[in-house]
């Protein structure tokens, strides 16, 4: 089948690039992401030295690699605006490293002068991040293996540590790591990997990369649903039958960035990035009402069989579940972002979430709970405690969550495992229907508010409603209970 002809090329000679930048983790997000802003800006004539190597520690990573070098490393991205769907192919990346045991390709290109910066997509799981404490976990099997092997590490932390061993040994000037995962302060995090790990064998280098090394904190956003058959036959319909790895995505993108880049960087600003030295009040913004958004709306959808997300948005109390909670309870306690109106975001947001075109999945929202709870729901419950105020709302988003993983939905469907820790949860959120503290017991996720009576007690009620009326019984009685907003 022949690509049809308003599907639109790479605007540039890409045989004129050069690489600048190394990329750890080709998924949908960062090829719908990063490497688009660089397609932009070499369209423009601009910065073609800085190119994209991709790379992987992973084996889903070598089938990438498989996948995208058979098409010349071109990604094809398809933006899915309800106005009409366009198609493109981004040529940013010039070549995949081969993805093999103790990474020598790798860490060899890493050290590379050429290569300027280190970026990274590996999940917002994929830190080493003990739970418990918030901090880099020293002691997780992955780091110790590293640590006592460094010359053939495994991971992405124990490979950037071995190519600045190398730099600081050749005198050449260190690359900057930059994380394009999604979570809080997401430079200092990667950093704390970087560095922790490098101190438990050499704390000489430990130290040199933390006088050296630059870990701008940005923050990212772009829907990107993972690629199934939907996917893969809308890029049909584009003559793209024989892509296996097309990504799909909403229109809007937005990406925020510290200009902390010794090395050099790219023009990115001329093609939309926004560089602040406040990313960490953007951050919590998005944090907050996007991804805090994302799940109010999941667990109750999750509960109640709805596949898609738009599907959940338009269920009437979903929705205004969605919008009461944030205004009340979310917004109040999002700090002010420089130029932003927070209310006009939260707008967009429904937007966005409502789009039928994305088809993002409530499975996928719904996903790695245990992870996202703490970083994007928890902090504005502390936060509005420390006001004074109940969240109650957000309270029973907390219930609706450990009813969805009691692991059987309410029309008596069963859940299939969708957190690393589900075993945990679910034996959790099922002693909890008769004893809801099992639930809080999860200091990991929930630190001491266990121990606050007003949250618990709280917590009791809501996860009672939902057992005793369901879901959506619940979200109802909430909204009526609700004091009256003007």
């Amino acid at each position: 089948m022949a690509i049809l002809p308003h599907v639109q090329g790479p605007a540039y000679d890409r045989a004129r690039l050069t690489p600048g930048i190394v990329h750890i983790g080709l998924g949908n997000f960062h090829r719908a992401h990063m490497a688009v802003y660089l397609d932009d800006l070499f369209a423009q004539g601009r910065d073609h030295d800085w190119a994209i190597l991709g790379a992987g520690v992973r084996a889903a990573d070598a089938r990438m690699r498989d996948a995208l070098r058979a098409q010349d490393c071109l990604s094809t991205v398809i933006e899915l605006d309800p106005a009409g769907k366009t198609a493109r192919r981004i040529g940013a990346m010039v070549d995949f490293l081969p993805v093999e045991p103790d990474n020598p390709a790798l860490i060899a290109a890493m050290a590379d002068p050429a290569i300027r910066i280190v970026s990274l997509t590996v999940t917002e799981g994929g830190y080493y991040v003990d739970p418990a404490t918030g901090q880099f976990d020293p002691a997780h099997p992955d780091i110790r293996a590293d640590a006592a092997a460094p010359d053939r590490p495994a991971t992405a932390f124990g490979a950037i540590v071995a190519a600045l061993k190398a730099r600081r040994a050749a005198g050449v000037v260190p690359f900057t790591v930059m994380s394009c995962d999604n979570l809080p302060g997401n430079g200092h995090v990667t950093a704390a990997a970087v560095t922790g790990l490098a101190r438990l064998s050499d704390p000489g280098l430990a130290d040199w990369i933390a006088a050296h090394v630059a870990f701008p904190n940005g923050m990212v956003d772009r829907i990107t649903p993972a690629t199934g058959p939907r996917e893969r036959a809308i890029a049909a319909g584009f003559g793209l039958a024989d892509d296996p790895v097309p990504v799909t995505c909403e229109p809007f993108r937005q990406w925020v960035l510290e200009d902390n880049f010794p090395a050099g960087r790219p023009a990115w600003e001329a093609v939309g990035v926004t560089f602040t030295p406040h990313v960490h009040a953007f951050e919590a913004m998005k944090i907050r009402i996007l991804n805090g958004g994302h799940a109010i709306i999941a667990y109750p959808g999750g509960l109640q069989g709805i596949e898609y997300v738009h599907e959940a948005m338009a269920d009437p109390t979903i929705r205004a579940y969605l919008t009461a909670v944030e205004t009340d309870e979310i917004l109040p306690v999002v700090p002010p972002v420089p130029g932003q109106d927070l209310g006009a975001y939260l707008d967009l947001i429904v937007e966005r979430f409502s789009n039928p075109e994305v088809a993002d999945t409530e499975r996928r929202l719904c996903l790695d709970g245990s992870n996202r709870q703490p970083k994007f729901i928890i902090p504005s419950i502390r936060d509005n405690l420390a006001r004074g105020v109940m969240p109650t709302g957000l309270v029973l988003e907390c219930a609706l969550w450990c009813r969805y993983c009691a692991g059987v939905d309410e029309a008596g469907r069963v859940i299939e495992p969708n957190d690393p820790n589900w075993e945990r949860l679910v034996a959790a959120a099922q002693a909890a229907r008769s004893d809801p503290s099992a639930w809080l017991a999860q200091r990991d996720i929930y630190g001491d508010l266990a121990d606050h009576a007003g949250f618990a007690d709280a917590f009791a009620r809501a996860l009672g409603e939902v057992w005793a009326q369901g879901s959506g019984a619940a979200m109802r009685a909430w909204l009526a209970g609700r004091p009256a907003h003007g």
